[in-house]
């Protein structure tokens, strides 16, 4: 194949990348931003140079520092996943470094349907089915009201370079189209380097299905199954399977049939998605085609058994594809959570920034694939993607690859930033996701006034106090000796019994534990329960048997006040655990008094100030825009809490 790659991208896809590289015997260079000199792709290549700061207009997408370090390095190869980069790539290829191969599709193929205008046209003229709306650019918000009104409320309004959900926005109003023109145009500009925008009609309560295609430089194509992306957060994804519970063969078939006719429409030679919109007809519409390697590909690849990279090496050294249509299998289910440095309780997910100051992948759990490009100590910072890793599992049918995802979940030790764990096991037992009832509303519908984290039943709350008062027991048993004697020689002979108070949520409950053996008996409720443990408390795992039933349990922080934080069921907990005696005397202790933050504007998140609508003195009110702050691509209008003077 190619004796060096370089690979133009950073973290986990950067990575995944290195791996086949190394499998197929190809040396490779990665590129860096100053902030990433210690990132994982750093260090998994055979080179790595820098190619500028921070921002990455000035480091992963500075075509010029780029074809630079191509032609220091030697490199026979680019891997990149931007597609802007790309067509920029292969237009100064033409013009400069000739023996270079790009790994993705022709300059053609990324600029007709990297361009949502130009795709739209290509793929009705491919008899490919296509949401109705206004084809050409809306030039201010004037014409999107004027567009939105003719196509009829609600629309979507999307960025025609966009991808990833940066630049669209839905509009049910003139109001909310003047809004979401604005904002889109400036999200669109600011990652794409492109303002241009379309408008059409918002199919309201669809599936997101989309479709991988492969095809080859001699004319053959393939398409290797569907994916089910409908779980989604502003616009991006946060779960998806393969296959999807909704197509029967005949939807697959014509989908998978459509897809392949638009990738031969545009003379694509590489791994492709073609994106559609399916109602609950199963009606499809083509959505859009991203010409790259999908951040979901994984799933495809558990249950095709091919390596999507491997095989975009081969198509980009000229090899005609080894696969027929017919080969293409669907063993078993593979199931994809995006695991985010994300604030869940926040929107979803508002990004969170830090350093990982624990981090434990759960590759112990059978049928586990973690696709990361981090590892403990590593920074998670405002200039990039929040992507933690994107965790898969696999089974033989769709219950055994999601009991495989809860366990993991559960097993997963992340320390240092918020994540967004809770929501992701959350979706995967909810009986509708179970049942596979879901839509891209599917989010808002179950959680409307957001998500909150588990909600405990009565069962769960007393294996949750049984196990935490049984931990805190464990732990002053540990605490009375030292080297195994103990402490204190004198002191009184071992306790058996303890009678606590323990405080969670709104409630305050007694508790009495005994020990027994290696195992506690807890009286809560006045129900009896029986927690057995190894009770390994310097393992941030830990397994736990309560009355028959398998928990894992993580304790993520306590303190000398019995203050205690435990991740049960992949929500953290806050208890708090004292003696009896203590908790009648913290009656006593004073409580401070909470802050009034109404009369200020405090960002979420961290990120940059974009522009600021006001100016010391001036009066506004409540709901009016304030300033708008620029988090890890997306735009966050701040409005006033209160009526007020600045």
């Amino acid at each position: 194949t190619f004796e060096k790659l370089l690979i133009a991208n950073r973290g986990e896809i950067a990575c995944r990348v290195i791996k086949t590289c190394k499998k197929m015997g190809i040396k490779t260079v990665a590129i860096h931003s100053d902030v990433d000199a210690n990132a994982v792709h750093v260090k998994m290549a055979d080179e790595a140079v820098c190619v500028g700061p921070a921002p990455t207009s000035k480091s992963y997408l500075n075509m010029d520092a780029i074809m630079e370090v191509i032609r220091k390095t030697r490199a026979q190869a680019v891997s990149l996943n931007v597609s802007i980069c790309c067509s920029c790539f292969i237009y100064r290829k033409q013009k400069s470094q000739k023996g270079v191969t790009f790994i993705g599709p022709d300059t053609h193929a990324i600029q007709a349907m990297g361009d949502k205008i130009e795709s739209k046209l290509l793929a009705k003229n491919a008899k490919v089915n296509t949401i109705p709306g206004f084809d050409g650019v809306v030039k201010d918000a004037d014409e999107a009201v004027r567009i939105a009104r003719e196509i009829g409320y609600p629309v979507m309004i999307k960025a025609s370079a966009g991808g990833g959900g940066k630049g669209m926005r839905i509009a049910w109003d003139d109001e909310e189209t003047r809004e979401g023109f604005r904002f889109s145009s400036q999200e669109a500009a600011s990652s794409f380097g492109d303002d241009r925008l379309l408008i059409e009609k918002f199919i309201d309560n669809p599936r997101h299905i989309e479709i991988q295609v492969l095809a080859d430089k001699h004319g053959n194509a393939l398409w290797l199954n569907e994916r089910e992306c409908s779980i989604q957060r502003r616009n991006q994804k946060v779960v998806e399977e393969a296959p999807s519970t909704f197509l029967d063969p005949e939807t697959r078939k014509a989908m998978g049939e459509q897809a392949v006719a638009l990738a031969k429409a545009v003379k694509y030679s590489s791994a492709g998605t073609v994106e559609f919109l399916v109602d609950s007809s199963k009606n499809f519409y083509f959505l859009e085609m991203n010409t790259r390697l999908q951040v979901e590909h994984p799933v495809t690849e558990c249950i095709t058994g091919l390596d999507l990279v491997q095989e975009m090496i081969r198509v980009a050294k000229g090899y005609p594809l080894r696969h027929k249509q017919a080969d293409i299998p669907i063993n078993g289910w593979a199931v994809e959570c995006r695991v985010y440095a994300e604030d869940p309780y926040k929107s979803f997910g508002l990004p969170s920034i830090g350093k990982l100051s624990q981090y434990q992948e759960p590759l112990h759990v059978p049928s586990v694939r973690v696709d990361s490009g981090i590892q403990q100590g590593s920074d998670i910072s405002i200039y990039y993607d929040p992507m933690i890793s994107k965790l898969i599992t696999y089974g033989s049918n769709r219950a055994e690859a999601l009991k495989r995802m809860e366990e993991a979940l559960d097993n997963y030790v992340i320390r240092g930033v918020a994540h967004n764990i809770s929501l992701l096991r959350e979706v995967i037992v909810h009986p509708r996701f179970v049942q596979g009832d879901i839509s891209t509303k599917f989010l808002p519908e179950v959680y409307p006034d957001g998500f909150k984290g588990h909600k405990l039943t009565d069962l769960e709350r007393r294996e949750l106090l049984a196990t935490a008062t049984s931990l805190y027991v464990a732990e002053q048993l540990r605490s009375q000796r030292f080297l195994g004697t103990p402490r204190i020689p004198i002191a009184k002979s071992k306790r058996s019994s303890w009678e606590l108070s323990v405080h969670l949520g709104d409630g305050i409950y007694p508790v009495a534990v005994s020990k027994d053996g290696s195992s506690f008996s807890v009286e809560v409720d006045g129900m009896k329960l029986n927690v057995t443990s190894e009770w390994n408390l310097a393992s941030p795992l830990l397994s736990v048997t309560i009355d028959g039933t398998q928990r894992t349990i993580q304790r993520i922080s306590r303190n000398a006040s019995g203050e205690t934080s435990i991740q049960f069921l992949g929500t953290v907990y806050k208890l708090q655990i004292l003696t009896k005696v203590a908790a009648e005397l913290s009656k006593y202790m004073p409580e401070k008094a909470a802050e009034d933050t109404s009369s200020i504007l405090r960002s979420p998140m961290p990120g940059t100030v974009v522009a600021v609508s006001v100016k010391p003195g001036d009066m506004v009110s409540e709901g009016q825009e304030i300033c708008v702050i620029e988090a890890m691509k997306m735009q966050n209008s701040m409005i006033a809490a209160k009526t007020g003077k600045v």
